[in-house]
């Protein structure tokens, strides 16, 4: 079983950046691919960013797109989304998620293990 903790959510204004953390432990997987996920208040949750086990794919939501960035260590076994110029609707729980396909993409259904996830809360 693979563990994943969030860090890095907080409350910011509108224009500022946060930089999510996500590191994996446990029975970790050899190799895998990763994606961050929000839900906001009242929303289902939804696809924000997504990148492959090469780091060769990314992507990211028409929402989220020149705004956000995905990265990871393969060695460190960590997952990194840089958020830059937030809006109030960038507000949510964001989860981390981890996948055993070289790449799951958007679809939710498609990742093995989840973190409990990490607020972040823009004002404007």
């Amino acid at each position: 079983q693979v563990q994943l903790v969030e860090s890095g959510g907080g409350l910011v204004q509108a224009g500022d950046s946060l930089r999510l953390s996500c590191v994996a432990s446990g029975r970790t997987l050899r190799s895998w691919s990763a994606g961050w996920f929000r839900q906001a208040p009242g929303k289902e949750r939804e696809f924000v960013a997504g990148i492959n086990w090469s780091d060769s794919n990314t992507d990211y939501s028409n929402s989220v797109k020149g705004r956000f960035t995905i990265s990871k260590d393969n060695a460190k076994n960590e997952v990194y989304l840089q958020m830059n110029n937030l809006k109030p609707d960038d507000t949510g729980v964001y989860y981390c998620a981890q996948s055993g396909l070289l790449y799951a993409g958007t679809m939710s259904s498609l990742y093995d293990f989840w973190g409990r996830g990490t607020q972040v809360t823009v004002s404007s």
